[in-house]
């Protein structure tokens, strides 16, 4: 990808002045993992169960697979992710952070590579009542790195300019990858574990608390260099 001009958006704050002339940010991705507390240790249940190396695609390995060991497969991987979200935890600041966007009138979705479970229990336990819309799990082909779930929410939202007026929010390579070469702009939920993404070329901008954004959405996002 070629660099491009740094992303901004106007201030949420309508008392703040736009002095860039920048766009109207119209809605937030957000990717499931990175809205509750990382569960590592699910993805080497998943490979040690599949037989599969850490470098090996767990999704883009399923898919390979001849039936009927892809529909075993599926089943294995469900059991793991169900026994994990019994104990997810919410990422601190999630609470603020969704009641904030819901008070600015923004849009908000959810693209993910889970199953529709670990999603449902998420919104339910943590945001009950709370609107995303659409919701991309795993079924949607193809799953991130891929744009092309972040692309379906900006067509579902009827947006002019695909995805160039959105915010992807992540913990992973996979949705720095997915939200840039769709044209979003980017935030990584940095931690000890994905700090090393904090500077790559896909990452707009940084935080260590969700609801961190609320501050830079407040007076206009800016990335943080040219990209």
């Amino acid at each position: 990808m070629g660099r491009r001009a740094p992303r901004r958006f106007a201030p949420l704050d309508p008392e703040k002045p736009n002095r860039h002339g920048a766009p109207l940010l119209k809605g937030i991705v957000f990717d499931v993992d990175g809205t509750s507390k990382p569960q590592s240790y699910m993805f080497a249940q998943m490979r040690e169960a599949l037989k599969i190396p850490k470098t090996t695609d767990i999704l883009d390995h399923m898919h390979s697979l001849p039936q009927p060991a892809q529909d075993e497969a599926q089943i294995t991987i469900r059991a793991i992710e169900r026994a994990a979200m019994l104990r997810q935890e919410a990422q601190p600041g999630l609470e603020g952070l969704i009641t904030y966007l819901e008070g600015r009138g923004l849009r908000m979705g959810l693209c993910t590579r889970n199953f529709d479970a670990p999603v449902a229990h998420l919104l339910q336990t943590f945001l009950p009542g709370k609107t995303f819309f659409p919701i991309i799990t795993r079924e949607f082909r193809p799953p991130k790195p891929d744009p092309a779930g972040i692309l379906h929410i900006a067509q579902a939202w009827k947006l002019e300019d695909g995805a160039d007026s959105l915010i992807m929010v992540g913990d992973s390579m996979d949705d720095m990858v997915a939200g840039f070469t769709a044209g979003a702009a980017t935030v990584l939920l940095s931690s000890k574990d994905n700090e090393g993404l904090e500077e790559h070329e896909y990452t707009s901008v940084a935080i260590r608390r969700l609801d961190e954004l609320m501050g830079i959405l407040e007076g206009g996002f800016e990335e943080k260099e040219a990209r």
